[in-house]
């Protein structure tokens, strides 16, 4: 059998019917149709462009394996903002294994958390639109996933 590569590739650049496989998956993972045939209607797709899209297509989130995952913020240096990025961590499900904070410097600092996301309540990409609408924070980098 031929070695399977994956590759990550951005949504917007998605042809609209793996964009459009991907919805008819979550809502027969999360039984909100009964059928494929329902999920298909629902979001326009043809049953065979879904067939021909589903063992292809599959969110980031449930390609990797690992449950561990570095995070890097830089942050404004403003007093409680490691505890308030802390709670909207642990808030997710995520359990915190290290952190590593820089001295700040003009008022900035650099923080990288590791997480075990093992009982993350929610995607981790709703983790990150969080994170980065919080106002302190200037960047979130997702730099790794694995143990």
């Amino acid at each position: 059998m031929k070695d399977e590569i994956f590759y990550l590739v951005r949504e917007d650049v998605l042809p609209e019917a793996m964009k459009k496989t991907l919805e008819v998956k979550k809502l027969l993972e999360r039984g909100k149709v009964s059928s494929v045939q329902e999920a298909v209607q629902l979001v326009d797709l043809s049953r065979s462009a879904f067939y021909k899209y589903r063992d292809a297509v599959f969110p980031f989130h449930t390609v990797v394996k690992e449950k561990i995952i570095t995070l890097f913020f830089h942050l404004e240096d403003r007093s409680g903002t490691l505890s308030h990025l802390l709670k909207v961590v642990a808030e997710a499900g995520c359990n915190v294994l290290t952190i590593h904070q820089t001295i700040p410097i003009q008022g900035r600092a650099n923080v990288t958390l590791s997480l075990n996301t093992n009982g993350m309540k929610e995607d981790m990409n709703v983790l990150l639109l969080k994170l980065r609408k919080l106002e302190f924070v200037e960047k979130v980098e997702l730099l790794s996933s694995g143990a």
